[in-house]
């Protein structure tokens, strides 16, 4: 066997260098999306990732066990400083079930970092001085954590958000099939 014989043409390099796809339920990859398993997978992984981090910042922070959507209800009931009404707060978090959120947003109140007022028959909820210094230590706990390491890993603004837009994108697909399946 001569050594040309072991050398790949250009068209067997560009084969066999095609990435290997990373899912977590082989049985789910359609044979027309193969990237759409990829990106399940890496949703749930970056989910369960993005989930961990919001309650470690948020202990450093100094409130500890505040689960995740306690730490996303608390921020964005203190974005704009605008009181919000519930039906509001779950169309923009994209969040169904609005139980859970009245939970949530229950034991903000009780801990003293949202406050809820009657305002005809709707219930509106901002943050108290409390809940809106907690937000500010979050940022710098994120500054100073996450800034700190995205930068210094290479990874551009601009990539992040590409990405964020795609990721916009990919939540319209799965409403609208969410939709679909509730058809069924």
């Amino acid at each position: 066997m001569s050594d040309k014989s072991l050398k790949n043409t250009p068209e067997q390099a560009v084969t066999q260098k095609s990435p290997t796809k990373i899912v977590s339920s082989n049985h789910l990859v359609s044979e027309r999306s193969a990237e759409l398993s990829e990106l399940e997978y890496a949703l749930i992984m970056a989910g369960n990732a993005f989930n961990r981090w919001m309650m470690r910042c948020m202990m450093a922070a100094g409130a500890k066990d505040m689960t995740a959507i306690e730490v996303s209800l608390l921020h964005h009931v203190n974005h704009r400083e605008r009181k919000k009404k519930l039906a509001d707060i779950c169309f923009v978090l994209n969040i169904e079930d609005t139980h859970v959120v009245t939970y949530a947003l229950k034991k903000l109140v009780k801990a003293g970092y949202v406050k809820s007022e009657k305002a005809g028959k709707e219930l509106l909820f901002s943050t108290t001085d409390e809940g809106q210094q907690l937000c500010m230590r979050y940022k710098e706990v994120r500054e100073r954590c996450l800034i700190e390491v995205q930068v210094d890993s290479g990874i551009q603004n601009q990539a992040i958000g590409e990405a964020a837009q795609l990721l916009r994108s990919a939540s319209g697909l799965y409403d609208t099939a969410a939709r679909a399946a509730a058809s069924l």
